[in-house]
Order: structure tokens, then sequence, then C-alpha cells
């Protein structure tokens, strides 16, 4: 599970991957088409791991049902200055 933002309070991205890394590699360099290549959605602010596939679609399907409020509250608990959690720089 993990949330990307396009700066802080900017527009969010929730997904789910299993290679945190190169997916977030991919939302950098703009690799896919769509959402998050559009609205330039490059720093990943949230990420929360899990060993069961089921449990991270769980989360992922709650996570995106919730409030812009209680997504930014989640994020500023473990990344209160809304740092790039992934240490690499946009290319």
């Amino acid at each position: 599970m993990y949330i990307m933002a396009s700066k802080r309070n900017g527009t969010l991205y929730i997904g789910m991957t299993n290679d945190l890394d190169r997916r977030v590699r991919e939302h950098k360099q703009h690799n896919i088409p769509g959402f998050t290549k559009r609205y330039n959605v490059t720093m990943l602010v949230w990420y929360e791991e899990t060993n069961s596939v089921t449990a991270a679609i769980y989360r992922e399907k709650q996570l995106k049902k919730w409030n812009r409020v209680w997504k930014i509250r989640l994020i500023e608990e473990q990344n209160p200055k809304w740092f790039d959690l992934s240490g690499e720089t946009e290319t």
C-alpha cells in the first residue's frame, strides 16, 4: 500500500504493489499513462506493508473511500513534513 502526492497537500494517488521501488520509479519516470502522469504525482509520502494480497486489496479499497482530511492525517502521522520517502529525486 502506498500514497503518492504531487506536492504537500496536493493531488493524491493510492495504490498497491508487490514491488514498491519499481512502482515508485514508474510513477517518477511517467512510464505509465494515466492519472499520476497527468497530475505529476511523483512523491512517495506514505506506505504500509502487508504479508497478504487480500489484506492489501482490502486496505486499498478502504483508503480510497476515506475523505481527504483522513488521508492527509494518515500521511502526516508518519511523514509530517511530506518528505519523498523514496529517497530518489525526480528524473
